[in-house]
Order: C-alpha cells, then sequence, then structure tokens
C-alpha cells in the first residue's frame, strides 16, 4: 500500500509493503535457526544499501554469514565496490557476482568451506565426520536468489522470475556440493521510509509494480539518472536534463520518441511505463543508485 506526505512542499509517496508471507517467512527461519550453518545474504549491486535488510542480524543472529552481492553485470562498478569495501570494513565476507558466469558455484562453495573449516576442525578433533552445511538464503525480493539457487544446484528447482513474491515458502534444496540450501520468499522491513530507499527498491521492482505510484517511480528514475547518468538519460531518451521544471518536456520528448499518444496527447502511463521496464527488462546498465 501507499501513505502520501509531503517534504518541501512537494507531494511524495512513502512506500510500504509487509505482505503476510514475508512476516510468515521470519517466524519460520526462527523455528529453523538451530538448523542453519551459514547465511547468504542477497543483495542487488546496484541497490546495495536499499536492498539489504534493515534489520538482518535480527533474523539471523551470529551466524557466520556471507555478503553476496549479484548483478554485477549491470551495476556502475565504480561506485558498487566502494559499497563491497565498505561492507568489507564492517568485517563482512563479500562476494560481487555474475550469477551469469560459470565460476559463481566455485566461488560461493570455496568460500564457504573456508568460513566452516574452524566448525569441520572441531567436528573431526571429536572423531565425528564432516557435516553437511545448512546455508540460509535470504534476501529482499527480485535480487537473484532463484537463479543463483539453481546455479549452485546445477539445475532449475526453483522458479526464477523478473516480477518479486516468486517464492512463497520455505524449503531445503540439494545441491551438487555439500551444502543444504533453505530457499525463503523476499523480505521486507515494514516502513521503508529511509531516505530513498523506498524508491530505490521500486525502481528496481523488488516492489510489485501493481502497488506502486509508477508516475512518481518513473519522475524519481529519470531525475536519478539525470543527477548521476547523465549521459545515459541522453543516449537512452534523448534528454539532457530532468527536474521539477522540465519533467512535462521530458514525458513529451519520450511520448514522441516510443510513440506513446492518446486522443493526440502524450500517454503518460505508457511513458512511465516504458522507462520502469527498462531498469526491470535490463535495457539501461552501468548504474548503481545508492551512494555513500
Amino acid at each position: 500500500m501507499n501513505n502520501n506526505e509531503t517534504q518541501g512542499g512537494l507531494h511524495k509517496s512513502v512506500i510500504n509493503c509487509y505482505p503476510g508471507h514475508m512476516a510468515k517467512t521470519r517466524r519460520i527461519i526462527g523455528e529453523k535457526y538451530h538448523q542453519i550453518d551459514i547465511v547468504y545474504e542477497i543483495i542487488d549491486a546496484r541497490i546495495p544499501f536499499s536492498s539489504k535488510i534493515k534489520d538482518i542480524y535480527n533474523i539471523i543472529g551470529n551466524k557466520p554469514k556471507i555478503l553476496i552481492m549479484t548483478k554485477k553485470d549491470l551495476c556502475d562498478l565504480k561506485i558498487t565496490n566502494q559499497w563491497v569495501k565498505y561492507y568489507e570494513n564492517l568485517g563482512n565476507h563479500v562476494l560481487l557476482l555474475d550469477l551469469n558466469q560459470d565460476n559463481v558455484t566455485e566461488k560461493i562453495v570455496s568460500l564457504t568451506h573456508e568460513i566452516m573449516a574452524d566448525m569441520q576442525e572441531k567436528r573431526k578433533n571429536k572423531g565425528l565426520k564432516e557435516k553437511e552445511i545448512r546455508a540460509l538464503v535470504i534476501g529482499i525480493p527480485n535480487v537473484g536468489k532463484s537463479t543463483l539457487i539453481n546455479r549452485l544446484c546445477k539445475k532449475k528447482v526453483v522458479n526464477v522470475g523478473n516480477n518479486p513474491g516468486i517464492t512463497k515458502s520455505l524449503s531445503w534444496l540439494k545441491t551438487t556440493s555439500d551444502i543444504l540450501l533453505l530457499d525463503t520468499p523476499g523480505i521486507l522491513w515494514p516502513r521503508l521510509d529511509q531516505g530513498d530507499v523506498g524508491f530505490n527498491l521500486a525502481s528496481f521492482t523488488a516492489i510489485k509494480q501493481e502497488i506502486l505510484p509508477i508516475d512518481e517511480v518513473c519522475v524519481y528514475i529519470l531525475k536519478t539518472l539525470s543527477l548521476y547518468y547523465p549521459a545515459i538519460l541522453e543516449e537512452k531518451y534523448g534528454l539532457k536534463k530532468v527536474n521539477d521544471d522540465t519533467i512535462i518536456e521530458a514525458y513529451e520528448t519520450i511520448g514522441k520518441k516510443i510513440g506513446a499518444f492518446k486522443n493526440g496527447e502524450v500517454d503518460y502511463e505508457r511513458v512511465s511505463i516504458k522507462v520502469v521496464n527498462d531498469i526491470k527488462l535490463e535495457n539501461i546498465k552501468g548504474i548503481t543508485f545508492d551512494r555513500k
């Protein structure tokens, strides 16, 4: 659902999304907590702050964790690598990955074994055999969890889609290595009002389009491209700058470019959908919206 608030005299929606299955996920993770050895926290490299679960440690406690940044091929590497260093400085194990590359599985399995070596050594010293490692896969919707799991399992075991909300239940999945995966539905925190977090999530389809103020998300995307990626803005839409004073002109320019007219006037909804879909369908690459 969307609540509205006014900031600096301008109307802006506050995006909230907390379906019941997300609350259920938190509860079930708590019930399975004692079975989990390590956590794979998945985030989107284009929004490495906005896509992190705000209270992740309230969910996973002190379990060892690998922070996996997906969609390396779509992000602005210069900016995203600043976030990689930031999270590493906080003590995180970080992997920045393109899930379409062949070495994804090897990198994750190798780092997992490295982190879990002490646990396995303690078992060995007690005369026990090595344990099959149980990894919780957790993250917000549409960050690539299902794609990652299918890569680790080397077959399609979960559905993949470019829309949030594909995974609805929790289940243990066997990989081709000695690791079991607990797949979870995407989790969002109850109120997304920290800076531009809500609109970043909306821009990268972590929230279902049906509940978006899509015109506001479109304006947000165009303004952000204008601020950080003016060359992409001009190449993609023929626009040099987008701000509050030029937004109508921007819609008209894009409308003419894509032929979006209705009754002789610009079809604002079609333009908005076009801009949002350009990111959703990965037609725009080399962008990272979160800044330190």
